[in-house]
């Protein structure tokens, strides 16, 4: 058995608890890397290593390395900040990532074009607002979403609160990430120890979210672990608890699918730790170590059997599941604007395309998110569409924070439903396994479809579209009612068929198509759609009914055909 072990289980054995030589390699001013191994246990302490894909081929030629760089993402449990941490935030991103950031589909933010040399002052600023990066990658749990809520204050507070708790339970324990970069006190020989994890931690990424129906924007059921709040009379019951669900996959390999997760059944509050570390446990000890591809938990609930893994989760953790309780969800979006909760605070809902907080000619989001930061009293909140919500505004601060919103073109009137409804990962320059562009080309198709669907009628609907560079699943597409996913440069898979809810896998439609296919092909099915679409029907679900697509039942058999 030994033998079949991944190279990324020999890395993790040989780690140390996750220090491996990453003190030497920081150390090494020839090169703008961290050795092989290193560069796998840094993803642990929230840290990819990049190189700028534009500039290889320039590079290569002049007998130069490749232009490397790192990207780090932080811990930010629920997605929720204080105004002076944005600042924070902000600075670090102005002065030592390449002078912007990305708020991710995670819920939380990462930096870009960090070089090696200013990794640690970085990582020691972020540490003064009280922000780390541990788990933000690698074999562990990751950041926990939770559902921003605005609506209902008192039950987003107790909900995200559980966020936090169960971020804070599912930290690995070593002090490595101590120890390397805030110059902590070195752990003797042999004390550190890792009682959830052990000393390989899990056999690949670990996610986790939970959601207050009816709004599904964490995209729970796509989530290795899900919490689903049930509420009665305003009051917090317990959870549903979902277990299985991953959207990435491998073209070409029928083996690999997204999946959506299962229900285990409710547990009551005080239960959802033990529970957690129990699904957590579990799949540490029956994932699979030899084949990374096939390493996610939902592999190995379809090799176990989901009664088998239930009655583990069951004996682990002490608790046996009651019934999961009916819920139904409505969208997967964001609300935009202004929204008054609960307790008479107002929520400002902004549409960030694509999560990237940046200055350009037309519009200062970067700095007018600053300004705002400087006088906001509440709180700041990432949603896992890539957005933000100025939270908790005081009705004497509300016209101030629009005035700037607006000043800065942070508040627009003119952003269609479609483009608010649509979203993208990094992919090119940056992501190494990125095959195609989505970020900096995502908008322009978005333009393209917007004018497609005014031709024909449809300048209101809002069709989920998302894009991704590869099939990694970052921007979830395999949830979309319109994904497309990278292929090749310059072209695409396109899928069909979610319902707009996040409660259904898309089909695969056409395969390895160009831009202009792409438009050839909605153009014709936004007509379809405009003329035999029923009442309030979304896109999604026309394209099932209409057998444009067929309804997926079982990814492992039907995802792929």
């Amino acid at each position: 058995m030994e033998s079949k072990l991944s190279e990324n289980e020999r890395i993790k054995a040989a780690s140390k608890y996750l220090r491996g030589t990453l003190e030497q390699s920081l150390a090494d001013g020839m090169t703008g890397s961290l050795s092989e191994a290193d560069t796998q246990i840094s993803k642990f302490h929230g840290i990819y290593q990049q190189d700028d894909r534009d500039l290889r081929q320039q590079r290569r030629a002049r007998l130069l390395e490749p232009y490397y760089s790192f990207m780090l993402r932080a811990r930010l449990p629920g997605g929720v900040c204080t105004p002076e941490q944005w600042l924070i935030i902000d600075e670090v991103g102005r002065n030592l990532a390449g002078g912007s950031l990305r708020l991710t589909t995670r819920q939380t933010f990462q930096y870009h074009g960090i070089l090696k040399r200013n990794l640690k002052g970085l990582i020691q600023r972020l540490d003064q607002a009280l922000i780390d990066s541990i788990g933000g990658c690698g074999d562990v749990n990751r950041n926990v979403c939770c559902n921003p809520n605005p609506l209902l204050s008192e039950l987003h507070a107790e909900v995200y609160d559980w966020a936090r708790r169960i971020s804070e339970h599912l930290l690995p324990s070593t002090r490595a990430y101590h120890e390397l970069w805030l110059d902590g006190e070195k752990v003797a020989s042999g004390e550190d120890q890792e009682p959830i994890y052990g000393p390989t931690y899990l056999p690949r990424k670990f996610k986790t979210a939970i959601a207050i129906p009816p709004h599904n924007d964490v995209d729970v059921y796509a989530n290795d672990l899900g919490f689903v709040a049930i509420v009665e009379d305003g009051r917090l019951q317990g959870f549903n608890v979902l277990a299985g669900g991953g959207m990435g996959s491998t073209h070409g390999d029928r083996s690999t699918f997204p999946r959506l997760a299962d229900e285990l059944g409710f547990v009551e509050p005080h239960q959802v730790l033990a529970v957690a570390e129990a699904v957590v446990t579990a799949q540490r000890d029956f994932g699979n170590r030899c084949e990374r591809k096939h390493a996610r938990l939902k592999y190995t609930i379809e090799k176990m059997g989901l009664e088998e893994f239930r009655t583990e989760v069951e004996r682990r953790s002490g608790c046996s599941f009651a019934p999961a309780r009916p819920v139904q969800f409505t969208d997967h979006g964001d609300r935009y604007g202004w929204v008054k909760g609960t307790d008479n605070r107002w929520h400002l809902t902004l549409y960030i395309e694509n999560g990237r907080v940046s200055d350009t000619p037309e519009r200062q989001l970067q700095t007018g998110l600053r300004e705002i930061a400087r006088i906001h009293q509440g709180d700041f909140r990432i949603t896992p569409n890539q957005n933000l919500v100025i939270a908790n505004v005081r009705e004497r601060d509300r016209d101030g924070v629009e005035k700037l919103a607006r000043r800065y073109g942070l508040l627009r009137d003119s952003v269609s439903v479609l483009r608010r409804n649509s979203m993208a990962c990094v992919a090119l320059p940056t992501c190494p396994l990125a095959m195609a562009e989505a970020e900096r080309y995502f908008p322009d198709l978005v333009t393209e479809i917007e004018a497609l669907a005014e031709r024909h009628g449809l300048s209101d609907i809002g069709t989920v579209m998302r894009m991704t560079g590869c099939p990694n699943g970052c921007a979830r597409p395999f949830l979309a009612e319109i994904g497309f996913v990278g292929k090749a440069p310059g072209r695409y898979n396109l899928y069909l068929g979610g319902d707009g809810t996040g409660t259904r896998i898309n089909k695969l439609y056409r395969e390895n198509i160009d831009a202009r296919t792409i438009l050839e092909i909605v153009d014709e099915l936004f007509g379809r759609y405009s003329r035999e679409r029923n009442q309030g029907e979304r896109f999604g679900d026309y394209a099932v009914r209409a057998g444009i697509v067929p309804r997926v039942v079982n990814p492992a058999r039907d995802f792929h055909d």
